[in-house]
């Protein structure tokens, strides 16, 4: 444990003369490296964390958490009422949804677009996903009123493209019955009852949906759906809840989760994490190496000094103490900057969106930043860390100095 005599030294130390502005500014040198390897390292990991956050808070708003779909498909799920009142009784298992997608076509007054048609029954659609929950017009209630045209709400992106606006009435094209002449068409008018806002590009951009009945009679279909739903009281009980599924399903039907179908997106993500972690480490090991030198310098400048608190008395131990607490003192204070530095612009920069990306190409519309204590806690011991390591060797060579040949020549 240093004592007060050790702490005021190395403080002394690392106060230069003019004379010695060389160390004071390899010193400054120091701090400003260890600061800039924390607050980087944490702001990359906020950004790691916030684009993954927050594509699964959209990716699991926008589907289930376990999904019961066709392995081939073909006709759809017949008799799926009595299917889903068995899945409800599943253990944690809170909702569970019909859902009809298919491939459409809408055609606006601006111009026509591919998109998803999804149909869905609606009072179990929003105990199940969040989307129509995320209105930005009108009203997913309007789904169930009948009206001279079937209700259809599409997503902000989607209805901009087009030119539709709230109560218009959008055209759909899809594939009908084939005849010998070639598939004929099915063309059908919706009333726009609500327009969706995710903040996610792939859904805004491409999703509509219309009540079950509405989306079987548009694709010409009987009674049937081609997926089943289920949120549970537990994300990450997806694993588990699958296998009970699957025992009840017939086989021609598959149970998957959302962690399956997202595994390659998360995936990258920890990939990209640990890289991250690597690179930028690079830039605490470049200010460790720094410390090094300014105490290998300090030492240089300073074995007069060493010699003579060794002849009135000091221990070579304390000698030592001296030189790690000023490599400690340097790696503290850079930590601490950095720190403040980090969750600070983090901070700014996510409440205030500074970075905006292209939502075609990003998924979202700005960089969100998400920093986690527990990530400070860990970069500021490993900071810490690399700096005590740094200090090993010249505090040892302080330490192994001789004061009788150092002052047998002053």
């Amino acid at each position: 444990m240093a004592s007060g005599f050790e702490t005021f030294v190395a403080r002394r130390y690392l106060r230069a003369k003019r004379k010695e502005a060389v160390v004071s500014i390899v010193t400054v040198i120091s701090v400003v490296g260890v600061a800039a390897g924390v607050m980087a390292l944490i702001i990359a990991l906020a950004v790691n964390n916030g684009f993954r956050n927050e594509l699964q808070k959209n990716l699991l708003g926008a589907t289930a958490h376990v999904d019961v779909l066709e392995k081939e498909p073909s006709t759809g799920i017949e008799n799926w009422e009595a299917l889903a009142a068995r899945l409800r009784k599943i253990p944690h298992v809170v909702a569970v949804a019909p859902a009809l997608y298919s491939p459409i076509f809408f055609q606006g007054p601006a111009l026509s677009k591919g998109g998803i048609l999804k149909g869905v029954d609606v009072d179990l659609e929003l105990q199940t996903t969040d989307i129509l929950h995320r209105m930005q017009s009108g009203s997913a209630d309007r789904l169930k009123k009948q009206d001279a045209f079937p209700g259809i709400i599409m997503g902000s992106t989607l209805a901009r493209d087009t030119g539709m606006t709230l109560n218009g009435v959008v055209t759909t094209v899809s594939q009908g019955e084939l005849t010998p002449f070639g598939p004929r068409p099915n063309v059908r008018k919706f009333r726009v009852v609500g327009i969706f806002e995710t903040g996610f590009f792939q859904l805004d951009e491409s999703w509509a949906f219309t009540s079950l009945a509405s989306a079987q009679q548009a694709l010409s279909l009987p009674d049937v759906v081609n997926e089943i739903e289920l949120k549970l009281d537990d994300q990450n009980l997806a694993p588990q809840v699958t296998k009970a599924v699957q025992r009840l399903l017939s086989p021609k039907l598959a149970a998957t989760n959302w962690i399956e179908q997202n595994k390659p997106l998360f995936n990258a993500f920890r990939i990209e994490k640990y890289v991250t972690i690597l690179t930028i480490g690079l830039i605490e090991l470049v200010a460790a190496l720094n410390i090094l030198i300014s105490l290998v310098m300090m030492v240089m400048e300073k074995y007069r000094d060493i010699a003579v608190l060794m002849s009135m008395g000091a221990r070579r131990n304390q000698i030592r103490k001296i030189f790690m607490l000023q490599g400690m003192l340097i790696g503290i204070t850079g930590t601490a900057i950095g720190l403040v530095v980090a969750y600070t612009l983090c901070y700014f920069a996510g409440h205030f969106r500074w970075i905006r990306l292209d939502e075609q190409v990003y998924a979202l519309s700005y960089v969100p930043f998400e920093p986690r204590a527990w990530d400070g806690v860990w970069v500021a011991a490993m900071a810490i860390l690399i700096s005590f390591l740094a200090t090993i060797y010249p505090a040892r060579n302080a330490s192994r100095l001789a004061p009788t040949e150092v002052l047998r020549y002053e």
